[in-house]
């Protein structure tokens, strides 16, 4: 059970003082009431950096069209807009009520009250609110301070994960991310999340966020703990782990795009990826041909499950360039075709294995191999 944090709302007005572009976002508030709300609060009052920042405005919206860098999302459908500021963007949305028309389904949204709007979210630690005019009180009317001190994830309400059963993955990424542990009602609420009721892109979505973690594996782990997502298998954590772990050094920090290839270790990986992890490639040019037609996540992956034999391609010979192309080929005569591919494949196949070095080697190997002397491979 996670123990009891120590947080103290006094030191919210100093806290809030350091927020980047406070001045900025407390002109708004000289228009029309505004408030900053759910994750940056919680972030604020456990004094974390915060890289993302929502402000709520009771009234119109479009009272701030002529705020500079302020711009009016298209439709409106969910009164809300965005303002630039320093390079960053800001979501600001009107205070709403919502309905579901069914569950899993978008809500249905009307102006409401900060009251109102702060009713409506997911979790008590992320529904509170601090008023940007005034003094730095704490809005908290669902009791979010006392479950952040101590450490309890809770719903709002009964039907928190029928109107929107992508919640149930959102606890895992804020249990593993803040060391929350589920209250009892919460739990048993979550277990029963039918989240066949939202589309495929919703629940990627969720996953999305969830790779992008620092460790994705621990809300992988509840996510198979709690089994709200079957389509994700018991070992899922352990690639996922072993996909982070990997993609923090060499060869493949900066190379393997880390997202997409958690994302992929929390899937059942495809066979072929299964297909790399049991080939034994001899030679450094059967490596290549193996590794070269896959993304670089999708090798990480194939790492990540024992392919120990594809650190030697993300290290080394994937750099492997020829020094001749195939106008060197085609300035001998060989004829604009498949036979100069073939031809620059040989030279490569040899200068991976050792076997031809320097420019005038591989330009005789490839064109021995294009004019059909000898066989390609």
């Amino acid at each position: 059970m996670p123990g009891s944090r120590e947080i103290d709302p006094a030191r919210l007005p100093e806290l809030l003082d350091s927020l980047a572009g406070i001045e900025a976002l407390r002109s708004l508030a000289q228009k029309v009431p505004a408030y900053l709300v759910g994750g940056v609060v919680r972030d604020l009052l456990l004094a974390r950096p915060r890289s993302d920042i929502d402000v709520v405005i009771e009234g119109d919206v479009a009272a701030l069209a002529d705020a500079p860098g302020f711009v009016l999302e298209s439709g409106g459908r969910f009164l809300t807009g965005k303002l630039s500021l320093d390079g960053a963007e800001i979501d600001i949305a009107q205070a709403r009520a919502e309905t579901y028309p069914q569950p899993g389904a978008l809500p249905e949204v009307t102006p409401a009250t900060i009251d109102q709007d702060l009713a409506r979210r997911d979790f008590t630690v992320n529904a509170m609110a601090i008023p940007l005019a005034g003094n730095a009180e704490l809005i908290d009317p669902h009791g979010g301070l006392d479950d952040l001190r101590a450490g309890t994830l809770r719903v709002l309400h009964d039907r928190s994960f029928i109107d929107d059963p992508t919640r149930a993955l959102r606890a895992a990424r804020y249990a593993a991310r803040f060391d929350l542990e589920l209250e009892p009602r919460t739990e048993k609420l979550l277990r029963a999340a039918d989240l066949s009721t939202v589309s495929d892109d919703r629940v990627q979505g969720e996953l999305r966020r969830i790779a992008a973690e620092p460790d994705p594996a621990k809300a992988v782990s509840l996510i198979v703990e709690w089994g709200i997502l079957p389509s994700i298998d018991p070992v899922a954590p352990e690639r996922v782990a072993s996909v982070v772990e990997l993609a923090s050094g060499p060869p493949w920090a900066g190379w393997s795009d880390r997202e997409l290839a958690v994302m992929l270790a929390i899937v059942r990986p495809l066979p072929q990826i299964r297909e790399l992890v049991s080939a034994t490639p001899e030679r450094p040019s059967d490596a290549f041909r193996l590794a070269e037609p896959w993304d670089p996540s999708q090798l990480l992956v194939a790492r990540a499950l024992g392919a120990d034999w594809v650190d030697r391609y993300a290290a080394e010979l994937r750099h492997v360039r020829l020094e001749i192309t195939g106008d060197d080929l085609i300035g001998e005569g060989i004829p604009e075709g498949p036979a100069i591919g073939d031809g620059l494949k040989a030279a490569l196949s040899g200068k991976l294995d050792g076997e031809v070095s320097g420019r005038d080697e591989e330009l005789r190997v490839a064109l021995a191999v294009a004019r059909g002397e000898i066989p390609e491979g």
